[in-house]
């Protein structure tokens, strides 16, 4: 009876997973793997009842990844993750080398830590010598024949990083003194936060457009504060782009500080500037440090959704804003070329993957923690 109703309570959840991503996945992997046909639907080859499933099967491939560079992004994103596990092999013997835990000068204790790390750099070079050797079509694999989407993914990425990074700065402050403020004047500021979630986001988008153009409002005010003697030039350019992000995404960014902020013992801040530190410093050495859940849900609610943007970089951004959801767009829309579109989608959702996970690790983390 219990694993009946153990059954009953885990089997929904594991349904609509089914019905809501992995069968259109399926769909989107299976197109991605056939070929561009002038035909409705426009790809082949299709199931057939007559042939059946395993002549379907043989008659897909590969290609569509090697032009779209798969290889060189996968590599890409392997290099990343291979640097980020060997600074979190060497940083606790960094820190604890300058910080005097172990024996010998600290000079003794840099070099060491310095040649571990360069022995590692040498292995690592070492085996991607060794996988191209063992492994030539590797390396075919990972050759560009076409350098458009491989310069969208990364651009996606840096634009995605970058605006991240202004969001925290900019959300950080504000879900700090909402924090900080009156408990009456707390849920009023979270009201001015979450309201613009009332009005459309395609409205909202348009309205920037209206004040950045070079006869908006923006540059109407700074003329006529004598701040500038023509117009800026802002509106269809990556500084839009930045603008338009940071301005849809940052409440996903304050809400998340501000509850972790909240939550904060004062007493911790008043014990830190009893012992001697400046406010300034007890800010830095006590707050900060222990924001660090908020802060981390923060930055991938804004960057996950902020990788795959399409909207904002299509109404701000101008041609030269390359992102892999405009390309993904035009594929689909304006190429018509469902294969390529497809492969797209399915190497960006595998780029997702892992700041999905990180995310859900994290807020796992938070709530054994009782965070």
């Amino acid at each position: 009876m219990n694993i009946l109703r153990r059954t009953a309570l885990i089997l929904p959840p594991y349904l609509w997973l089914l019905m809501l991503f992995l069968i259109p996945f399926a769909i989107v992997f299976k197109i991605s793997l056939s070929e561009y046909a002038l035909s409705i639907p426009r790809y082949m080859p299709q199931y057939d009842p007559e042939t059946g499933i395993w002549h379907l099967i043989t008659q897909l491939s590969f290609e569509n990844y090697r032009l779209i560079g798969a290889g060189a992004v996968i590599a890409v994103l392997s290099g990343i993750a291979l640097l980020a596990a060997l600074i979190l092999l060497f940083y606790p013997r960094l820190r604890s080398a300058f910080s005097g835990e172990t024996d010998g000068s600290l000079s003794d204790r840099l070099a060491a830590f310095l040649l571990g790390l360069a022995a590692a750099a040498v292995l690592v070079i070492l085996g991607v010598i060794a996988l191209s050797w063992f492994f030539p079509s590797l390396s075919g694999f990972v050759e560009l024949q076409d350098h458009l989407y491989y310069t969208a993914y990364l651009s996606s990425l840096k634009i995605a990083l970058f605006s991240t990074c202004l969001t925290l700065a900019v959300g950080f402050p504000f879900a700090w003194a909402m924090a900080r403020s009156p408990e009456q004047y707390r849920p009023m500021l979270m009201m001015l936060v979450i309201l613009p979630f009332w009005t459309s986001f395609l409205i909202r988008v348009y309205a920037w457009r209206g004040i950045l153009s070079q006869t908006g409002y923006l540059n109407q005010i700074l003329m006529a504060l004598g701040i500038i003697d023509e117009p800026l030039v802002i509106l269809n350019t990556n500084i839009a782009v930045y603008i338009g992000i940071v301005y849809t995404y940052l409440p996903f960014m304050v809400l998340p500080i501000y509850a972790t902020l909240e939550k904060l013992d004062e007493s911790l801040n008043e014990a830190a500037i009893d012992l001697g530190c400046t406010r300034t410093s007890a800010f830095w050495l006590v707050t900060v440090p222990l924001s660090r859940p908020g802060v981390i849900a923060g930055c991938f609610l804004v960057f996950i959704p902020a990788l795959g943007e399409y909207v904002i970089p299509e109404l701000l951004g101008g041609s030269n804003t390359l992102m892999i959801g405009k390309v993904l767009v035009e594929e689909f829309e304006k190429n018509g070329d469902w294969p390529v579109a497809s492969a797209v989608a399915v190497i960006l959702l595998l780029i997702l993957i892992i700041p999905i996970v990180l995310f859900q690790r994290n807020q796992q983390k938070n709530q054994e923690a009782g965070l």
